[in-house]
């Protein structure tokens, strides 16, 4: 008999006696102890599990295969959008199967290339990864971040562009934080923490951040504190230069929650202090340029969809702020400044419109894209004539388009050469009722001529949280799922950033549940309508949507075969006791207040599991050194859903080894993980 037609035998998992009092609610924690990555019995319970689940998806008979067709898809060149500095341009390129892609340079457009950091060859394994870059000015340095093992931890360094050698600065413990420089190419601002404790840098909670200059060719020790602020350990600074490089613009973040301070510092005056322009968590601010003392900023301020306004910081007050695009009935997402002109992205029903305005905002042309869809770019600076754009569905791969902004013409820039015929698939956008009648859009995607017979293979995939936006976009792994005879469907829940942010904040702390009813309402649309069974019915989502299959599948183990929560929030009474997860309260609620642990305490997946249950077949995935969402969320769900679950189906956790939470994962690993998803899939949907 195959092993993955055996009954499993699960790692035990010891239990502990741990209780905690919350406002007078005994709760048992009975996996504590998996909470110690570093943990003797911890070890050993993550090489029992992984074994345990390796055996299974090895026996899978078409698992093989999945994987070849994966990389075969995968193998084609990816480029990514061209943007310049000085008199260079830069662009990144992936061959096919790359781990990590490759950062170019170029005089022109039709100049040879140049490489200029290759980030597979600072590790062997393809582990470490670029994660951010700034070019100066001029062009001719570049500050770049390294990311090793999927860590948020970044490492900084400078590298020179014309000779491709790096100078001796070297900036260590910096977390969430780009980079931007001085206009006078002698430096650049960046936020950093204290040094942290070697042993649980994985773990602790990240406190008191701190902006710094740093000048090129000195030791980080000499950098200059800019702004901190002892008395508010939760605030984050991100700096930013303004493109005449006369301020410097702070903005000032709390957590994950959007509103936002805008402060501000006179470049051109050494002695100036850092004025608060925006004193107030009330709204979000988005600094888009400026002409002179006259500051732009995109804002939600009494315009939950988005506007953007002009305040002039020599008259600031609020009497004197100028709206120059009213809000609209689409969400207004960011604006760029070219040509003199307004380019504002604007999210419609979950896909992308461009629309173009003067400097008064007068309305003067949409930008014609290639169908419905998610595009980005339209990067540069403010008398710039060109552009750049990509543009991608769910059966195009990343295109590229060059923008004249004089004559709105679109030009092909870069097309990807991908196996696959669009005209074979097709995609729709639906609207079904959640529980409480809200409309909820979901976009279903499949090979043409499919049987709405309700016995479809079907992954459903949900995020729903932290202002998070769902738009079309190509994936090969997903392309895979529908060449299998797979439909594919994507749900615009309650909690993201798709109407603006009443509808973020209808998912958010006492409302969460919102978003775990638009999800449900979304699988039984599915089944009511002939694309699905609950015994062809997949659920997926990561991080935020891993607590929210953690909660349906805990709420409706009747409703779906499969689920597979990544790297998800799963302890809802202690996430903000590790990293960055205080961050998250301004979104979940905190178990410290005693009405949102009654809200937290109802969903949380760890807590909310039955013994003698039969549960979806599950396969949980995550990564030993994800410092975002600590691995115990899994680890300790995975424990307890083993103990509870009273079905035949498998319940397995997959822990990647060298990984984070998702960012710079090299190629190998992706594809790696994606075989076994869709393998585990195609065994417990029955997928022929």
């Amino acid at each position: 008999m195959p092993y993955s037609d055996r009954p499993l035998t699960y790692p035990t998992s010891q239990k502990v006696d741990v209780v905690d009092d919350y406002h007078g609610t005994k709760v048992s924690d009975h996996y504590r102890w998996l909470e110690d990555p570093d943990f003797d019995l911890t070890k050993a319970w993550l090489e029992a599990q992984n074994q345990v689940t390796f055996q299974y998806l090895n026996e899978i008979p078409v698992r093989e295969k999945i994987k070849q067709r994966l990389t075969q898809l995968w193998d084609y060149e990816k480029y990514s959008i061209p943007f310049k500095e000085g008199n260079r341009y830069f662009y990144f390129k992936n061959d096919g199967l790359q781990n990590q892609s490759v950062l170019y340079t170029l005089t022109s457009l039709d100049a040879e290339p140049r490489l200029l950091l290759d980030p597979n060859k600072l590790s062997e394994d393809g582990t470490v990864a670029l994660s951010g870059i700034a070019i100066c000015e001029d062009g001719n340095l570049m500050a770049y971040g390294l990311s090793s093992s999927g860590s948020d931890w970044q490492e900084w360094k400078v590298r020179d562009v014309e000779t491709g050698e790096d100078r001796r600065d070297c900036l260590k413990w910096i977390k969430f934080s780009g980079a931007d420089w001085t206009h006078d190419n002698q430096g650049f601002f960046y936020s950093r923490y204290d040094e942290p404790n070697e042993k649980t840098k994985f773990e602790d909670a990240n406190y008191f951040q701190k902006l710094f200059y740093h000048r090129i060719g000195t030791l980080q020790e000499e950098d200059i504190l800019i702004y901190d602020r002892p008395d508010r350990k939760e605030w984050g600074f991100s700096g930013g230069v303004s493109e005449d490089g006369k301020y410097l613009i702070i903005s000032v973040w709390q957590g994950t929650d959007p509103k936002n301070l805008i402060f501000y510092k006179d470049l051109t005056n050494p002695d100036a202090e850092v004025i608060e322009l925006i004193n107030e968590f009330e709204a979000s601010y988005s600094f888009i340029d400026n002409d002179d003392s006259v500051f732009w900023f995109r804002t939600d301020l009494d315009a939950p969809r988005g506007s953007l306004i002009a305040i002039d910081i020599n008259n600031p007050s609020r009497d004197n702020w100028q709206e120059i695009i009213p809000q609209a009935e689409e969400v207004l997402e960011g604006v760029g400044l070219l040509n003199d002109r307004f380019v504002a992205d604007y999210l419609k029903d979950a896909h992308t419109q461009i629309k173009i305005f003067d400097l008064n905002g007068a309305y003067v042309r949409e930008v014609e894209l290639p169908g419905i869809g998610s595009a980005g770019g339209f990067g540069g600076k403010r008398h710039d004539r060109e552009t750049f754009y990509s543009y991608t569905s769910f059966t195009t791969p990343a295109t590229i388009y060059h923008y004249d902004m004089v004559s709105g013409e679109s030009t092909l820039f870069r097309q990807p050469n991908v196996d696959l015929n669009p005209d074979d698939y097709e995609t729709k956008q639906i609207f079904y009722s959640s529980k409480d009648g809200t409309k909820v859009p979901m976009f279903i995607t499949h090979k043409k001529g499919l049987q709405l017979d309700g016995n479809n293979p079907t992954y459903l995939y949900g995020y729903g949280g932290f202002n998070v936006s769902l738009t079309p976009s190509f994936s090969v792994s997903q392309l895979v799922w529908m060449e299998l005879g797979g439909v594919l469907a994507i749900a615009n829940l309650r909690g993201g950033g798709e109407y603006g942010e009443d509808w973020h904040q209808a998912g958010t702390k006492l409302k969460k549940q919102n978003v775990f009813d638009d999800f449900i309402g979304a699988a039984e649309w599915l089944i009511a309508n002939g694309y699905t069974s609950p015994a062809k019915l997949a659920i997926a989502g990561g991080s935020n949507g891993g607590l929210l299959v953690g909660a349906c599948m805990t709420q409706r183990p009747d409703l779906f075969a499969a689920a597979l929560p990544s790297v998800g929030v799963m302890d809802m009474l202690r996430f903000h006791k590790f990293t960055i997860g205080w961050a998250w309260c301004s979104e979940y609620g905190s178990a410290d207040n005693p009405e949102e642990f009654e809200a937290l305490y109802a969903y949380s997946p760890l807590h909310n599991l039955k013994s003698g249950t039969a549960y979806p077949a599950t396969m949980i995935t995550t990564a030993d050194r994800d410092d975002r969402v600590v691995p115990a969320h899994s680890f300790k769900f995975a424990a307890a859903l083993q103990a509870a679950h009273a079905g035949s189906e498998p319940v397995l956790i997959r822990i990647e080894t060298k990984a984070g939470h998702g960012a710079g994962k090299p190629t190998a690993k992706i594809i790696e993980e994606a075989a076994d998803k869709w393998a585990f899939l195609v065994r417990t949907l029955d997928v022929s």
